[in-house]
C-alpha cells in the first residue's frame, strides 16, 4: 500500500491491512513471520509531514541464541510516526543530525510504502537476543550437541590450548620441588 502525499492532503486515510506470512522480506534467514501481520492505523498529512498512528501485531519465528532451536515471539507495538520529505536544497550526505531529526523519518518522492514502515517497526520491536527457555544449556562447544536434548561425550576436563605454556611452567616448577 502506497501512502501518497497528494491523497493524504485531501483526506485522512484509515488503514486496515493484513500482510500474509512471507509477503514482507525481513532480509534475514533467522526471521520468519508465522502468522498474518495485522495493521490498524490512520495516515494523515500534518504540516507537510506524513503521520502514521496505530498498531500492529504478529508472531515471528526466531532462532535461540544458545541452542539454535526455533522460538516464536509475539510482536505487537503501538506506533506514532512522522515522515518528512527529504529537503531538496540540502546535500545528500548529512554529517550530523539535529536533535529534531532523530524523532522523524524521511521519504523521497511522492510518498512512502506502508510495508517498508511496518517492516522497520517489526525489526525494532524484536528482542536483541532470544532464548528458548531460561535454563537453556545451549550447544557443546566441541561436538555441537544440543545439551537440552542429549549429553555429549566430550572430555569434561578439556584444557584450553592457550593455557598449555602455563601448564608446562607448572609441571617444571613441580619437578624442581
Amino acid at each position: 500500500m502506497f501512502l501518497d502525499v497528494k491523497e493524504l492532503a485531501v483526506r485522512k486515510l484509515r488503514i486496515r491491512k493484513t500482510y500474509a506470512p512471507g509477503s514482507i522480506d525481513f532480509h534475514s534467514a533467522e526471521i520468519k513471520q508465522v502468522e498474518p501481520l495485522e495493521v490498524t492505523a490512520t495516515a494523515e498529512l500534518l504540516e507537510g509531514q506524513i503521520r502514521i498512528e496505530g498498531n500492529f501485531e504478529t508472531k515471528i519465528e526466531l532462532v535461540c541464541a544458545r541452542c539454535l532451536e526455533p522460538v516464536v515471539e509475539e510482536v505487537s507495538r503501538t506506533i506514532d510516526l512522522f515522515y518528512a520529505p527529504i529537503p531538496k536544497d540540502e546535500k545528500p550526505t548529512i554529517d550530523r543530525l539535529k536533535d529534531d531529526d532523530t524523532e522523524i523519518g524521511f521519504y523521497e518522492g511522492e510518498g512512502l510504502f506502508l510495508a517498508d514502515v511496518i517492516k522497520e517497526q517489526v525489526l525494532l520491536a524484536l528482542p536483541l537476543k532470544v532464548i528458548c527457555q531460561s535454563d537453556c544449556r545451549g550447544l557443546c562447544p566441541n561436538c555441537g550437541a544440543n545439551l537440552n536434548h542429549e549429553e555429549c561425550r566430550c572430555e569434561t576436563h578439556a584444557t584450553d590450548p592457550r593455557m598449555a605454556p602455563l601448564a608446562r611452567l607448572k609441571q617444571d616448577w613441580l619437578k624442581k620441588q
